[in-house]
Formats: C-alpha cells, structure tokens, sequence
C-alpha cells in the first residue's frame, strides 16, 4: 500500500503537521522523510486551522517554527500550510510527495487530510513512531501521575538499554541525511568511567578533542532549549569544539522539580536532544553536579562549560568556575519558556485541553474506521 515511487530518492519530500510540543516522534517522521528524498520541506499549520479541525495548540506558530527548524533533518520550514495538504501548495515548494506515518489524520468533517494525495499517487507513507503523541502529553500534565518515569539508571542492564531503545538511539544519532553516523550516545554509571552507547562518527570523534558541555533535564523539549543550544553551538564552531549535552534521569530531575516532573521520560527527552542540530553527542544520566571528575571522563578536553540564563546553585558548577570555564548566556528570544510556563499554559486553559482530549476520542474512532476501509481497499 502506497509504495516508495521509483526515483524519489532525487526529490523534494514534503511533511506538514501541527508540531505541538515538537516530541520524538514528530522526529522520528522527519528522520524516515528525509531518508527518502535529497531534501526535506517541513510545513507547519497555523494556530487558527489547528483550533478549528483538533482544538488549542499549547506552542504558538513561531514556537512551532523554531522546534522544526531545529531539527537536523528538516531542510526548511513553511509557515501556514493547510490542515488538508493541497498539490498547488506543494507544488510551489517543488515537492513532489508527502510523506505520513501509517495512520490516518483526519480534517474537522472527519475527512482524510491526504486523501487528495493518495488519489495522485503522491502518498508515501512511513512507520508512525508508538506511544508518543501530544495528547499523550498533555494528558500527563493532566493527571499530574508520575507512573510514566523510569527507574534511576544503576546499571547497564536497565531497560533503558534494550535492543530495541539501542536501535532508536542509533537512528537519532544519525547525521542531517539520516542515513549515516553522526553523535556519540554515552551513559553515566556514578564513579565508572562513560559506558559508549552509540559510536559517534569517525570525524565527529575527531571534533571531541575540544568539547562545550551543557546539562540539564529538557523536559518537553521546546524553543528555550532549541535556542540556548544554538548558542552553545555558535560559541562551539567559534573555538572549534564540539557540543556534548548531558541529560539527568527522571529521578534526578524529580528531585530538584517536585511534583510529577519530568512530564518526558529520559528515553523520550534523550531522543529529543539527539534530533536537534545543534548536538553532536550526549551523556544520560549525567550528575546534576558537573564537578571535574566527572568532566575528566568525557571523550575530549572541556573548554567550557554553559548555562542557561536561569540562576542555578554555585556549587552545581563550582570546578567549572575554578577552572575559569564557566559561562552563563545572557539572555536569548525564548527565555521566558521553560517547562513549568508550558504546563502552566495547560492548566490555565484545562477546559480547553480537556475537551481536546474527549474530541480525540472521536477522532480516533473515526480515523480506525477509515483506516480499515483504506486496508479493505488495498488488500
């Protein structure tokens, strides 16, 4: 069904989407378009079209933008696509397929968004990556449960660690083409030296002579984390270093935020962190005191170590001080979003959310309708 057109891989690919709370698996998409074609066209729908055929977005368009821009394997983004995906559209992009992952997505009538595409034959569809969406989310927030975090990682045997995650980690670690290695993955075990996760590439391991660490939980990954790694990155090009981002784990941050933090678990927030282009390598379960010791086991000579604009304990980065290389960025266009400000937005408008989350039910009993009658037609 929907078959990879012969030639595509010399194409322009089109995806469109709402990108709210732009997780793994909007990524995880991305990744599987982008392996297709030569180039990668992202269009994003507006605030007003979402309101009308899902419900209220928690990020605004520019939010939006920003998360997709920041992705490696977006070539560009569009603002202002329609909800249902028009050829002229495309057409004025100069792509010639869409590409969506193998589930249906349905307009405010309940009709198949792509339906136009597939009777083209311009539809090829992709691996809808489980368990992860925005109403997954904000159904957390909701909630306010803490059953979706992972246990504090002790040992190379956690789950975490499965074959099946390993294969994940691996194709997020991917370079801008998707197809081949690029970052390093590495795990944190208290006082034993890194475990390597995810060989990084032969010439990203020869940029880690010189490395800039930045740290923290990324939770709900979003634009004041997208940002602040652009800077970091900039700062990284200017002094020839690379950038090595140490992630904690859902009890470490848990501990420090309270309540039914992290809404991501580590596997989701990690995945997160590894699609954007800013990162060429990461550290999970990395201590929530980045003293020398630790800053010692990292695959290359620490020439600094950044923070964001947010205050933060002296004695968190008290070596790196000493030393004389820390660096805390000033202020930058997305510093008033941070993960509380998103939940916030959530809970402010929870009557909203809350019938989003009963119009999902509709819709998603609706789209398996459609998507049997589709499997019918094809079989």
């Amino acid at each position: 069904m929907f078959s990879r057109p012969e030639g595509i891989e010399n194409t322009r690919i089109w995806v469109d989407g709402c990108f709210d709370f732009t997780h793994h698996g909007h990524a995880g998409a991305m990744l599987q378009a982008r392996q297709l074609g030569r180039e990668l066209y992202v269009g994003v729908h507006s605030d007003e079209d979402i309101l009308q055929n899902k419900g209220p977005v928690v990020m605004k368009l520019a939010e939006r933008l920003t998360a997709v821009e920041g992705c490696k394997w977006a070539t560009k983004a569009i603002p202002d696509a329609p909800y249902v995906t028009a050829p002229d559209f495309m057409d004025k992009y100069g792509c010639k397929y869409v590409v969506h992952g193998d589930d249906i997505t349905t307009d405010a009538n309940g009709n198949d968004c792509y339906q136009e595409m597939k009777d083209l034959d311009r539809f090829v569809v992709v691996k809808r990556t489980p368990n992860i969406s925005t109403t997954d989310l904000v159904g957390r927030m909701l909630l306010s449960t803490k059953t979706h975090h992972l246990p504090a990682i002790k040992s190379m045997g956690h789950g975490l660690f499965s074959n099946e995650n390993v294969a994940q980690f691996e194709k997020y670690a991917t370079d801008q083409g998707g197809l081949h290695p690029h970052a390093g993955v590495y795990v944190h075990l208290d006082d034993d030296p890194l475990h390597v996760l995810v060989q990084p590439a032969q010439e990203v391991n020869q940029t880690y002579q010189k490395l800039v660490y930045v740290d923290g939980g990324f939770d709900l990954f979003h634009p004041g984390h997208i940002e602040a790694l652009r800077l970091v990155k900039q700062h990284a090009n200017h002094v020839g270093a690379a950038v090595m981002v140490g992630i904690h784990d859902d009890k470490c941050v848990n501990d420090h935020k309270g309540l039914n933090y992290p809404i991501m678990t580590l596997f989701e927030r990690s995945l997160c962190v590894l699609q954007c282009k800013y990162v060429d390598g990461v550290v999970l379960a990395a201590p929530y005191n980045a003293d020398r010791q630790f800053l010692d086991r990292l695959p290359g000579s620490v020439v600094a170590v950044m923070h964001g604009p947010t205050p933060v304990d002296p004695e968190v980065y008290a070596d790196a001080r000493t030393d004389g290389i820390y660096q805390q960025m000033g202020s930058h266009k997305f510093d008033d979003i941070n993960t509380q400000f998103i939940v916030k937005r959530v809970l402010d408008n929870m009557e909203a959310f809350e019938e989003r989350q009963r119009k999902k039910g509709w819709k998603a009993e609706n789209e398996r309708r459609l998507e049997e009658l589709e499997r019918q037609k094809h079989t």
